[in-house]
C-alpha cells in the first residue's frame, strides 16, 4: 500500500520572469522570458509527494477568482484530493525572478493563504508557514506525524517529529525531534538532540531554477520515512530529489518522479 500523507499549506499562482542576471535595486533588466506556473510551498510539496508514489490529500484555500483554477491544475493533474476552502481575497501570487545560474528572488502576495483556517487531520501530516499558525498548530496536536518545513522563517510554538529547515531557519527554528537542515549544495545534515545521525549530498546537476529544490527535498524525505526507508536512505533521495527540481525551470513542472530520483541515484 502506498503511504497516505496530508498537506495542509498555501496555494498560489507563481509569475516567474527568467533573466541572465537579476536586478539590482532601481534597475531595470530586459530581455527576460516569462512564465505562469501552479505553485505555493504547499501545493508544491503536494505535487512533489504524489510523484513520490504517496496518496496525498492536499488542504488549502484558493479565492473566487480565475487564477485559482490555474493555481490548482498541477494537482488535479497529479492525482491529489483537494479540500479547498474558498476565500473573499484573491488567490496568492509569488513574483519569481531567476538569473542564468538559477539563483532566485521571490516575493510573495498571500492571498487567500492568509485566511486559511483549521481543518481536521490525522496520520501522517506536513505544514509550511505560508499559512496562518492556527492550522498549522491544530495539525501538529492531531497528527500521529508531524513534519514542519519552517518556511519562510517565523517564530512557531511545536515541536514536531521532523523539522526541515536551511541554515537561516534554522536560527529562527530549531525544535524538532528531528532536525533536517539543507546546505544547498553541500547537501544536507540530519540532527537528532543536535548530534549528526546521517549526511548525504546531492549529485550533481546543471542549476537552472531553485524555486522548488526545497519542496522536492522535504516531500521525497518525508515518503521515503512514510515507506519504512532508514533515516540515511531518505536522506539520500531527498538530496537527489532536490538537485533534480534545481536542474529544471518553474516549481512544480520541475518536481520529479520516484523512478526519476532512482535513475540518478543509479
Amino acid at each position: 500500500m502506498p503511504p497516505e500523507l496530508t498537506v495542509v499549506g498555501s496555494i498560489n499562482l507563481d509569475l516567474v520572469a527568467s533573466a541572465e542576471r537579476l536586478p539590482r535595486p532601481g534597475e531595470t533588466v530586459t530581455g527576460a522570458a516569462f512564465a505562469r506556473y501552479p505553485g505555493g510551498k504547499g501545493a508544491n510539496q503536494a505535487v512533489a509527494a504524489a510523484r513520490m508514489g504517496a496518496e496525498v490529500r492536499m488542504i488549502g484555500s484558493v479565492g473566487q477568482d480565475p487564477a485559482a483554477e490555474e493555481a490548482t491544475a498541477g494537482l488535479r493533474e497529479a492525482g491529489v484530493e483537494l479540500e479547498l476552502q474558498q476565500s473573499a481575497d484573491p488567490t496568492g501570487v509569488a513574483l519569481i525572478t531567476v538569473d542564468g545560474e538559477g539563483e532566485t528572488t521571490i516575493v510573495v502576495a498571500p492571498g487567500a493563504n492568509t485566511s486559511l483556517a483549521p481543518q481536521p487531520v490525522d496520520g501522517a501530516v506536513l505544514c509550511q508557514l505560508e499559512i496562518p499558525d492556527e492550522p498549522v498548530l491544530t495539525a501538529a496536536r492531531q497528527a500521529s506525524f508531524f513534519c514542519l518545513n519552517a518556511a519562510p522563517a517565523r517564530p512557531v510554538d511545536v515541536e514536531p517529529d521532523l523539522l526541515v529547515v536551511n541554515r537561516y531557519e534554522h536560527d529562527v527554528n530549531s525544535r524538532g525531534k528531528l532536525v533536517a537542515l539543507t546546505l544547498g549544495a553541500e547537501g544536507a545534515v540530519l540532527l537528532e538532540n543536535g548530534e549528526e545521525v546521517a549526511r548525504a549530498v546531492p549529485p550533481k546537476v546543471e542549476p537552472v531554477d531553485g524555486t522548488a529544490a526545497g519542496d522536492a527535498f522535504t516531500a521525497c524525505l518525508v515518503v521515503s520515512h512514510l515507506e519504512g526507508r532508514d533515516w540515511g536512505e531518505a536522506l539520500t533521495r531527498a538530496c537527489a530529489a532536490g538537485a533534480i527540481a534545481a536542474s529544471r525551470p518553474g516549481a512544480q513542472p520541475s518536481l520529479p518522479t520516484a523512478d526519476e530520483v532512482d535513475e540518478i541515484l543509479g
